[in-house]
């Protein structure tokens, strides 16, 4: 891993105020770059590439919380407590480049600036809504419709697709560990997909507004 202090006094223009003592870090392709359990003591944001987060049980059981992509926030959990520990893993699904924020400056900028705090919550409860939707889906519907909604979630348009939209190379076991099923499951439905002009995939991924149809009739 590679650190690189920013110039112009180490600040980030993040969400319309300038914070400090920001730090640029570049990793490479499953590089860790926190652990579940660790000190939460830091706020990121990715510049490029992306990032998974995973969490594994007392007994071993892993699974695969969201994929997040460029512009996208994580590490939360830094705000909860000063003592707060991480509650998954987070590693880099290719080479990728993030913006640490040190919790401190994340509160002071929410105590001092009430537009940064409102732009905050709103990410926040955007985060929670999401997580509410996949647990519904979790257990309401079946693996193939769980495995449509994962990929227009990750393609940024669940709905209103009017375009084939690319998505950050994901293979597919880390698709079957997100929605609870076996690889071998994920294979067929994917390739099922790719017969019903859903998708294409061949080195990158593509979904086509075809998938939210789809989806409205399962």
């Amino acid at each position: 891993m590679a650190n690189k202090h920013l110039p112009a006094g180490n600040s980030l223009e993040f969400h319309g105020i300038v914070l400090p003592q920001v730090t640029e870090r570049e990793y490479q392709e499953k590089e860790i770059i926190f652990s579940q359990g660790q000190a939460a003591d830091a706020l990121f944001l990715i510049r490029s590439g992306g990032v998974k987060l995973t969490v594994t049980a007392s007994n071993g059981k892993r699974a695969v919380l969201r994929i997040l992509g460029k512009r996208e926030i994580f590490g939360e959990e830094c705000l909860q407590a000063e003592r707060c520990l991480r509650s998954a893993t987070a590693a880099a699904l290719e080479p990728s480049i993030t913006i640490q924020v040190p919790r401190r400056s994340v509160i002071l900028a929410i105590r001092r600036d009430p537009a940064f705090a409102r732009e905050f919550v709103t990410h926040l409860l955007a985060r929670v809504e999401r997580a509410e939707e996949e647990l519904v889906g979790q257990i309401l519907h079946s693996s193939e419709a769980r495995l449509a909604r994962v990929l227009l979630a990750m393609s940024g348009a669940k709905s209103g697709l009017t375009q084939a939209k690319s998505l950050h190379a994901i293979d597919q076991k880390t698709l079957a560990e997100m929605i609870g099923t076996t690889r071998s499951r994920v294979s067929f439905f994917m390739n099922r997909f790719r017969r019903l002009g859903l998708i294409d995939y061949n080195g990158s991924l593509h979904v086509y507004p075809a998938l939210v149809e789809f989806l409205d009739r399962h």
